[in-house]
């Protein structure tokens, strides 16, 4: 039980003990002196309950425990006298013949001795050795030489064909200032490149491509090789994973350049697979950016079609009103108008200076007098008739002046309606100008072109690889044992 718990207090001389054994424990005795300390208090009868107690309990007797002689001391020391029961060192029996050993160590002896000792090194060097280029010979240099083996006897010759094509669009006349800065780079493209990248290595691109040409019956044919063949009956994701390895596609995002590697049994269909996938691309330019091309030139052909249609009612309106009104223009008919009456005023001055003149006479003429006084009356009769048809009606007849404001109101609607039907026409221009900016078309940099060799396997390197590989992989597995044995000995 712990001191001090439960009220119990320990005594001084218990105190004191404890102090003396950790002052002892601070001295740095090693385990030889300890052992040898306790050795003598068990010679001296002391009952010790540690290696630091016993070291305690001689120095309170007087004894240093770790004087040789100390060790050769009675087990009893309490004992009376000077050194009546002293034990001394055991003679030799006297029945006993002690004779020198036969073995005489000589020169030639330990020479002999270290030869074998440096054979037997050797030979467990030798087994060490042998055991290690066994280990390596079967886990390293057979998968090797069986690599090695496929790629120089059964890899069935694979051509690569490559390509490289950048997605551009219409330069854009007056644009920002952000839009004229990016536009000669592959920034203003990227997203369309990365978007064409990801279609070309889709799954919808493998369908398409075993739809058209057949892709998965072409790579199950039997002379193709095991590992490279795809099964008859093989899945869409088994299609989809071979797809990828012989269709590798990369994006320089700081050119804007795509570059396609396409891989097949034979040089023609690796050309014919790379043309096929580079239409599949330009289609899908083209599908980018329709819509949007498509909503542009919408809006603005119905905006024209409907300025049209009201420039044709109006246009109508007019003929309809000089059809009823029988006038062609108003305003020739109000400058006959016009004119006739300023004839008629000029006739009627003349027939009122005439009169007058008559009038001046004593005796006038009475057969001249009367007609001429009738004239006048005929002439502003007519004066005011003429003036009538400008600005009253009369029964179904329209007053020249109503049959100007409304055939010029027509007129008015008409030229308003052409103005409309030309604004229309510019915007209508305007967008097809914007569509064809945001056409986007694929340029080829470098045309698929026919290999005359094959481009895989690299048998040499692929075969090093596969020994580094190996290699690496028993060096982790030898660190690795290695490490647990020597935790597990340990």
């Amino acid at each position: 039980m712990a001191k001090g718990v439960n009220g119990e207090v320990s005594d001084a001389r218990e105190v004191s003990v404890e102090q003396e054994i950790q002052a002892i424990r601070k001295e740095g005795l090693t385990g030889r002196q300890l052992r040898m300390a306790r050795r003598v208090a068990q010679k001296h009868g002391l009952k010790a309950t540690s290696d630091f107690d016993a070291v305690r309990l001689l120095r309170a007797k007087g004894v240093d425990p770790f004087q040789r002689s100390n060790a050769i001391l009675p087990s009893d020391s309490n004992t009376d006298g000077a050194g009546d029961n002293t034990q001394l060192p055991q003679t030799v029996p006297l029945a006993k013949t002690n004779l020198p050993s036969t073995n005489v160590d000589t020169a030639g002896a330990r020479a002999q001795a270290i030869l074998k000792i440096q054979r037997d090194i050797a030979r467990r060097r030798r087994r060490k050795l042998l055991l290690l280029f066994t280990r390596l010979a079967f886990f390293v240099f057979l998968p090797t030489f069986l690599v090695g083996y496929y790629y120089y006897k059964i890899a069935t010759p694979m051509y690569a064909t490559t390509s490289q094509f950048v997605i551009q669009k219409a330069d854009a006349q007056g644009g920002g200032k952000m839009s004229s800065l990016f536009g000669g780079t592959g920034f203003a493209t990227s997203q369309d490149s990365i978007t064409v990248q990801s279609y070309l290595q889709s799954r919808d691109a493998m369908l398409r491509l075993d739809r058209d040409y057949g892709f998965k019956e072409y790579f199950s044919q039997d002379w193709i090789d095991p590992i490279q063949r795809l099964d008859p009956d093989a899945s869409n994701e088994q299609s989809y994973k071979l797809y990828k390895r012989h269709v590798i596609l990369s994006y320089d995002p700081t050119e804007g350049n795509i570059k396609m590697e396409v891989i097949a049994a034979d040089p023609d269909t690796s050309v014919l697979y790379s043309n096929a996938l580079i239409s599949y691309a330009e289609e899908q330019v083209d599908h980018m950016t329709s819509r949007m091309r498509a909503d542009q030139m919408k809006g603005a052909e119905e905006n024209y079609a409907d300025a049209k249609k009201e420039l044709d009612l109006a246009q109508e309106k007019v003929n309809s009103l000089q059809e009823t009104l029988q006038v062609i223009n108003t305003e020739v008919e109000v400058t006959l108008l016009t004119n006739s009456i300023s004839l008629l005023e000029q006739e009627l001055l003349q027939a009122e200076l005439s009169l007058e003149e008559l009038q001046s006479n004593p005796r006038p003429n009475p057969a001249k007098l009367a007609p001429l006084e009738r004239k006048i009356e005929t002439l502003k009769r007519k004066i005011q008739e003429v003036r009538g048809k400008l600005v009253s009606s009369s029964g179904s007849d329209v007053s020249v002046a109503r049959r100007t404001s409304e055939l010029r109101n027509a007129e008015r609607e008409v030229e308003t309606r052409t103005i409309m039907l030309e604004a229309a026409l510019q915007q209508l221009e305007n967008a097809r100008i914007a569509a064809n900016r945001q056409t986007r078309y694929l340029s080829m940099g470098v045309t698929p072109v026919k290999p005359d060799e094959a481009t895989y396997p690299r048998k040499f390197e692929n075969t090093i690889l596969a020994l580094l590989i190996f290699s690496g992989i028993y060096l982790m597995i030898s660190l690795t044992a290695s490490i647990l044995r020597e935790q597990v000995s340990s």
